[in-house]
């Protein structure tokens, strides 16, 4: 009897990590058609660290934005981010920055842009690109200052 209601709690206890875990799958957030690889077309872009870098190499536009607390921000950064913590993202447009600007977002981990990126997507922005992984998987260049 014992072994049968241990093993209920545990079938139980997994089901609902299961149903978290699925819950966060970034991908499933946001409106728009997943395509094969892993991302949702329309305005939400998820890409990795060397996408991010190769997108940013290519394109000069795309404004990079960090989005963690100012302290973050100032022990380490991306060259050339723009500091708006994800907290301070409203229901207003990011003063300067256009809604058919290509914007990508980055965090510590991954989480703080994802909210981000979904909000700035409910504001009208086309084109959000997210790092996945933040900058704790960001093999490349980085410096350390405040906010200018």
């Amino acid at each position: 009897m014992k072994t049968i209601l241990f093993g209920l709690c545990v079938l139980l206890i997994g089901a609902v990590f299961t149903g978290c875990a699925s819950a966060a799958n970034p991908t499933e957030m946001t409106s728009g058609k997943m395509e094969a690889n892993g991302k949702v077309d329309g305005a939400y872009h998820r890409v990795t660290a060397a996408e991010a870098r190769q997108l940013l190499q290519d394109d000069p536009s795309i404004i990079l934005i960090d989005v963690r607390t100012p302290q973050e921000y100032a022990d380490k950064h991306i060259p050339g981010s723009r500091l708006i913590p994800n907290e301070t993202i409203q229901g207003e447009p990011l003063a300067g920055i256009s809604k058919d600007s290509k914007i990508m977002v980055y965090c510590r981990t991954g989480h703080r842009s994802r909210l981000a990126a979904d909000k700035l997507i409910q504001m009208g922005y086309q084109h959000v690109y997210d790092v996945e992984g933040g900058i704790t998987v960001w093999p490349y260049e980085t410096e350390a200052g405040p906010a200018k």
